[in-house]
């Protein structure tokens, strides 16, 4: 089946910058499908993001990874075969913590695939490497070396009644099995003074101790030998992983063009409806800068009408007081004038009586001049 998408999101992606270590850098200008993908063939999950045809994340879930949330809504996790750390920011809680979820649980599934490869691979390395050693130390058990092995092989145990039989030499170098070596001590004639038996003894416990010693140095050449080919092994076996990580993306980006497109498409959408939001918004911001501006200028007017109004107040509270003395002013002259009026009645009335007796007066002097 290959590599399949087994569960997609949506988030903003991030990088931790590798200069400071500190900061984030944003991989994507607006939010992405963030995927976790499981490849059957090498029981590998994996979480892949697209932008556009770029691949900005690709991390394959080790047993060792951990998704740490360090907010509401913004988790992170490190790859250390990518040198680097993920940061994914979320529109809500409940996806961020979907996402954690899953993270759990495909690691949790990444450590059981592991373990079940590693038993694989030492049950498979484990007879070669139980069988080697095997042959290597059976010549120098105690029994070889003192001649006192009695694992004698039907074979060894014809040559040795048989003395036309032995051919000397006709054992292998570097094998020496228990059963070698005592046929060719059986097939050896038995010398009869103490002296040969003597010779004879040291001689084969010389040769036994310089095969020891071959046997132990080829022991340790094997072992180095298996701790190289070990680890060529491995080196092999991380190449094949990277570029088989390579060959996947590349599938992957070529298997889904449809998708991306459909991506793209719907992308382009949401851009042209982010920047027609953003027109909205700035248009919003100049009428709301405009508003700002006239109510500036009101406030000015305002400031300064207050302090017309102010000084206003001022004048009128000054006329109040000039127009109360006037009309004091004014009460005490139309008082006074009362008085000089009434003075004036009182003076005409007198002139009246005057001119009345004047009236007469002439009257009677007219009288009497006539």
């Amino acid at each position: 089946m290959g590599e399949q998408p087994i569960f997609s999101t949506r988030a903003h992606v991030f990088q931790i910058d590798p200069n400071t270590k500190k900061n984030w850098v944003p991989t994507s200008k607006h939010a992405v499908t963030v995927s976790y993908f499981y490849d059957s063939t090498r029981n590998v999950y994996r979480i892949i993001s697209l932008d556009g045809s770029k691949a900005i994340i690709n991390s394959t879930i080790t047993p060792n990874m951990t998704f740490t949330k360090t907010s509401h809504k913004f988790g992170q996790w490190a790859d250390s075969r990518a040198n680097t750390v993920y940061g994914l920011g979320f529109s809500s809680e409940a996806l961020l913590s979907k996402f954690a979820e899953k993270f759990a649980e495909f690691k949790e599934a990444a450590r059981l695939a592991k373990e079940k490869s590693q038993e694989k691979m030492e049950l498979t390395s484990s007879p070669s490497q139980e069988s080697a050693p095997g042959d290597l130390q059976s010549p120098v058990t105690p029994e070889s070396i003192n001649g006192t092995d009695e694992r004698v092989t039907p074979d060894a145990e014809s040559r040795a009644h048989t003395p036309s039989s032995h051919t000397p030499g006709s054992h292998t170098p570097g094998s020496h099995t228990h059963s070698s070596h005592t046929a060719e001590l059986n097939a050896v004639p038995f010398p009869h003074s103490s002296t040969s038996i003597t010779k004879h003894w040291e001689a084969e416990l010389a040769a036994l101790k310089g095969n020891n010693a071959k046997l132990t140095a080829a022991l340790l050449e094997s072992t180095a030998n298996v701790k190289q080919w070990k680890q060529q092994l491995a080196a092999y076996q991380d190449e094949a992983e990277r570029l088989h990580t390579r060959v996947t993306e590349l599938e992957c980006v070529s298997g889904q063009t449809a998708g991306i497109k459909t991506q793209k498409t719907e992308l382009n959408q949401t851009i042209e409806e982010l920047e027609a939001e953003l027109r909205a918004k700035e248009e919003e911001l100049e009428k709301l800068k405009e508003e700002v501006e006239n109510a500036d200028r009101l406030q000015a007017q305002r400031d300064s009408l207050a302090q017309k109004l102010q000084d206003t107040q001022l004048r009128n509270a000054d006329l109040e007081t000039r127009l109360s003395l006037l009309e004091e002013r004014l009460e005490n002259g139309r008082m006074e004038d009362e008085s000089f009026r009434k003075s004036l009645r009182t003076i005409l009335e007198l002139l009246d009586g005057k001119i009345l007796e004047l009236t007469e007066l002439r009257d009677s002097l007219s009288k009497l001049i006539s």
